[in-house]
């Protein structure tokens, strides 16, 4: 459901129900998902008994189509859940914020040598016994080709971030590959975790055009599960990979089944004929009805995806700061969750989810106060006219939001805050547009005044917002980037900088600590609550973990079996 080019570049835009990281050696536990029952939540488990051999199918329900099957291109959350199966990172992150190896035999730190003390160089060795779904053996040509293509300036690559600083790259051995990096920059590891698949070279190099071969619609991978068909608009099939270098699989075959109607989905899965709903999961008016189906498990998990009011802070009322404080304090948050999201969602203050080992504690928490904002106008020199709406030097407190047309929830939300805003003097008008045009210049460009928006800030697990924050990633100002809200602070830049260079965890704990404290008290964005997904499965499906620290739940069907 992503609507911006960043989504898994430099953080995740969200439309609608919002979707969907931790470091070296992290240990700092993230919340999985919880299993409703009743009023009490149990969580997930990893798989304890899984059978011999692949077994049974799954059918996963997606209100949107796959299209994009190259994993290096941009694509959305439903192409990524067929990555997931198909191919394999150098390593991936579990819930719990580790790293664990995939194609490489182990995570490169200083203490084993894969990392120099400066983070430059990175040493890579990678398993010898992976082959490609065709049967051609995986090596370190593979890495460095994929790398390389990232980096081809004819490649239209999802994100070159990170990447466009790898240098001399080497392949030591077939199992071996190093290179340097231009300037440390540490958010990399997450990188090549999150969303850095590798592609075969022995397909692709004898490619002309890297942006269209016969292999953008029949993939080959590595991963736990190879291609089997497509019936566009309708369903793609996967089948084991036997040969799979890893744990699992343990089915024979997944199949994505494309349903786009959200209600139709959830009563397919009511009914029984779809096992699991899906990246998009249900929508929130059904959930307390949905854990009172027999033979199925709900799970309600957060995603990394913060609900928040934009403003963009070069428009004329908002550059003031009280203004921005008072229309906080205006806002009647928990009744917007309460009414519009049945009291899933969870207030948050900070761009960083609250499972993360980046998280800041203890910041300012948002307070329902709307005389304390009329007080703070007053003494900002903000008058009420005979109208009611305020005004300083000739400027009206005046604006408007917008967000995607026929996104119902969020337009809910629009009327509650005109409601909310009124009553302190400030007066909120309506100007919603289609995705396509809302979330390509008007969003980009920042030609907005507000705009109600989710976004996930994260690059993968790493809480690296130099692409959202930084004073140069402003398109509006010529930068290269995604700070549409126009934000611009030297202390931030010098957090960005230092905490993009250090390589031990507590440093950057307080560096990225010390940012999360910044932005709130500038009040950069207005955030509303953190994300959430509600997912049901069937009962005897075992292996589903959510992971805060990846944009789909469905990112380890490898593990997943029927009891």
């Amino acid at each position: 459901m992503a609507d911006d080019t960043g989504k898994f570049g430099v953080g995740a835009l969200h439309l609608g129900i919002p979707n969907r990281r931790q470091f070296f050696q992290l240990g700092a536990g993230a919340a999985a998902g919880w299993t409703l029952s009743g009023s009490s939540f149990a969580q997930t488990e990893r798989p304890t008994n899984p059978p011999d051999k692949p077994r049974g199918q799954v059918i996963a329900a997606l209100s949107q189509e796959p299209t994009v099957f190259h994993p290096l291109m941009p694509g959305i959350e439903v192409d990524q859940g067929i990555w997931w199966q198909v191919f394999s990172p150098l390593w991936y992150i579990e819930p719990d914020g580790k790293f664990v190896p995939d194609l490489a035999r182990e995570v490169p730190t200083i203490e084993n040598g894969g990392l120099s003390a400066d983070g430059l160089t990175w040493k890579i060795k990678l398993r010898s016994d992976v082959k490609w779904h065709d049967g051609t053996p995986f090596t370190a040509e593979d890495v460095k080709f994929s790398i390389d293509l990232i980096n081809n300036p004819g490649f239209r690559a999802r994100s070159r971030v990170g990447h466009s600083l790898v240098k001399d790259i080497t392949v030591v051995a077939p199992d071996e590959i190093h290179w340097r990096m231009e300037a440390p920059y540490s958010p990399y590891m997450s990188i090549l975790a999150s969303f850095t698949f590798i592609v075969p070279k022995h397909i692709l190099e004898k490619v002309s055009d890297p942006n269209a071969s016969p292999f953008h619609n029949a993939p080959v991978g590595t991963g736990p599960f190879r291609w089997g068909e497509r019936v566009p608009g309708d369903h793609i099939q996967l089948n084991a990979h036997t040969g799979y270098h890893g744990k699992g699989p343990y089915l024979e075959r997944v199949v994505f089944k494309y349903i786009p109607d959200l209600t139709v989905l959830y009563t397919q899965f009511r009914t029984g004929q779809v096992d699991y709903t899906g990246l998009q999961g249900i929508l929130p008016n059904f959930v307390q009805e949905a854990k009172t189906l027999k033979g199925r498990k709900i799970f309600v998990s957060s995603t990394s995806s913060v609900e928040h009011i934009a403003p963009n802070l070069d428009f004329g009322p908002f550059t003031d700061r009280a203004v921005r404080e008072a229309l906080y304090l205006g806002i009647n948050k928990q009744a917007i969750i309460d009414a519009l999201y049945y009291g899933l969602p969870t207030q948050t203050e900070s761009f960083v989810p609250q499972q993360a080992w980046s998280f800041q504690q203890g910041l300012p928490q948002h307070k329902y106060d709307p005389a304390k904002a009329n007080a703070l106008l007053d003494a900002a020199g903000w008058v009420r006219g005979s109208s009611g709406i305020r005004e300083k030097g000739g400027v009206k407190l005046e604006f408007a939001n917008s967000t995607t047309a026929g996104s119902a929830v969020r337009e809910q939300c629009q009327q509650l805050l005109i409601q909310d805003w009124r009553a302190i003097g400030a007066a909120m008008r309506v100007s919603n547009m289609p995705a396509a045009v809302i979330w390509g210049d008007f969003w980009q460009q920042s030609k907005f005044n507000s705009v109600i928006v989710g976004v996930n800030f994260m690059l993968g697990s790493d809480p690296d917002v130099t692409p959202r924050f930084g004073s140069g990633a402003i398109p509006a100002k010529g930068g290269r980037g995604y700070n549409t809200y126009q934000y611009q602070s030297a202390e931030a830049d010098r957090l960005l900088s230092d905490g993009a260079k250090q390589f031990d965890l507590a440093q950057r704990k307080a560096t990225y600590g010390e940012l999360q404290k910044l932005i709130r008290n500038d009040l950069a964005i207005l955030p509303l609550f953190q994300g959430f997904i509600a997912e049901g499965i069937k009962e005897g499906l075992q292996g589903f973990r959510p992971n805060i620290n990846m944009s789909i739940n469905s990112w380890n069907m490898r593990e997943w079996y029927w009891a």
